[in-house]
């Protein structure tokens, strides 16, 4: 089967793509921007020509005998026409259409425009014989003893115009063509000596030593890399935290289980040496008593692995704490009968009230299991231990108490019990220290509390209290 790999990013190219395609993208902008600016500068002076031939053709105008006419010399009229480049047009014409003089195809201005002033000069867009043209035209009026308003029009074609735009955009336009590479360049080399602080940092970590958990000076990084670089420190303070409890965990149980071992192979070497059959017996129950704490201790570690490696993927469903705590009441059940101890439960049974939390049942009964076989440990024989749960009803929790008439814990003592291998001063049960890390650690991944009180007899056998507060699915009644 084929696996597809995520293609890998590069900041230096993401960034680079977002600094030069905006860069890219306006160029063109500019270019269409900058050839409209042109052409409205390169009309300007064209415009006012063509105002200053309609003006002075207006004053060609005369009255004789009533009526106006129109004359244009044969010098000025070859100085209008005479253009390298356009065609000029012009046009005289009575309001009612009567041409006085000029081009009778020169299309006259739109029917709905404002009236007209006398005298004002106005241009527009227009087409003459199929050619863009710019005019510029005026209304005047003639003084008769009948007033006549009078069209007068000059028009141009546009070629000297687009010349002129076109050499004022290339004299824009050449230079960034020069400027736009020098500028990417420029972009690339700053960008280059941008993140030099990040390959500076990547080749600090990179020549670190694999034990080397000290933090990394972030005073020498950009203020932009410092959250970066704190949570990398954060990630290796609670590294070293980690690899030391690992390291200290690995010496305790290699302790753990050192002691048992040494025992085994001392009673393997007696009966190998003892004749007589009473004395082998004896080793043998010993071997037998030193491989049955091994185990114990082993599954112990195990258990605690398992709890502790379990971590966010912990696996929860719905499940029934009162028949969890029935199944590991029945597991213990032939420790507490061979110490003559009272194991019992009180509480709700399973149908009788809200007892369903969600958790994993694995880990939940392990907790229990540890949590009773603790109180069988540490209570004489002919003692009681009593396993309650309380359910609260209004506000959905479970309390999970398991009691026991042992020699209790010292105040001083109750946070350290919870560390692994750790065991109370002053008693002799044999054990690994391990049952309530163990419980410790299942209820923080239930998001539950764990405390130990005393239940209040008068010494020498004050009595434990393990207390788990446990959170209830189910809303409040």
């Amino acid at each position: 089967m084929k696996i597809f790999q995520r293609e890998k990013r590069s900041l230096f190219g993401e960034i680079l793509d977002w600094m030069l395609t905006p860069l890219l993208l306006l160029w063109p902008i500019s270019l269409a921007l900058t050839w409209l600016v042109a052409q409205n500068i390169a009309g300007k002076p064209f415009d006012r020509g063509l105002e200053y031939n309609v003006q002075a053709l207006a004053k060609l105008v005369t009255v004789r005998e009533g009526r106006a006419q129109f004359s244009l010399p044969a010098p000025a009229r070859e100085i209008l026409r005479t253009d390298d480049s356009d065609q000029l047009y012009y046009q005289v014409r009575h309001s009612n259409g009567e041409l006085l003089g000029g081009d009778r195809d020169l299309p006259p201005p739109p029917l709905q425009e404002s009236p007209p002033i006398d005298g004002e000069v106005r241009l527009r867009e227009d087409v003459m014989l199929g050619q863009e043209v710019r005019v510029a035209y005026t209304w005047t009026t003639i003084d008769t003893p009948k007033p006549q308003l009078l069209l007068v029009q000059v028009a141009e074609t546009l070629e000297k115009r687009k010349t002129l735009a076109t050499e004022i955009v290339k004299g824009v336009m050449v230079p960034q063509f020069v400027t736009l590479p020098l500028a990417v360049l420029l972009v690339w080399l700053a960008l280059v000596r941008g993140i030099r602080p990040l390959a500076q940092l990547e080749r600090r970590i990179r020549a670190r030593k694999a034990d080397d958990m000290s933090p990394i000076d972030e005073t020498v990084v950009p203020e932009e890399v410092v959250p970066l670089v704190s949570s990398i420190n954060d990630l290796l303070t609670r590294l070293k935290v980690s690899l030391s409890t690992q390291k200290r965990f690995l010496a305790d149980a290699a302790h753990q289980l050192k002691t048992p071992l040494a025992g085994l192979r001392m009673q393997a070497d007696l009966a190998q040496r003892q004749a007589d059959a009473d004395e082998v017996k004896k080793s043998l129950q010993q071997i037998g008593l030193s491989s049955i704490r091994a185990t114990h201790t082993v599954n112990q570690l195990l258990a605690l692995a398992r709890a502790e490696t379990t971590g966010r993927s912990l696996a929860k469903s719905a499940v029934d704490l009162v028949d969890i705590i029935s199944e590991a009441i029945q597991e213990s059940l032939p420790r507490a009968l061979d110490k003559q101890i009272d194991l019992g439960y009180e509480g709700p049974q399973a149908d009788q009230a809200p007892s369903r939390i969600e958790g994993n049942g694995t880990l939940l009964k392990e907790m229990v299991r540890n949590l009773i076989d603790n109180a069988i440990n540490y209570t004489p024989e002919g003692g009681q231990v009593t396993v309650r749960l309380l359910a609260d009803r209004f506000s959905g929790s479970l309390t999970l108490l398991v009691e026991d008439t042992g020699p209790g814990i010292p105040q001083a003592e109750r946070e350290l019990v919870f560390e692994p291998f750790y065991r109370a001063l002053g008693t002799n049960v044999d054990g690994s220290g391990l049952g309530l890390a163990i419980v410790a650690e299942i209820a923080q991944q239930h998001d539950a509390q764990v405390s130990i009180d005393s239940c209040g007899r008068p010494p020498p056998l004050p009595g434990t209290r393990v207390i788990v507060r446990l959170r209830s699915p189910q809303p409040p009644i």
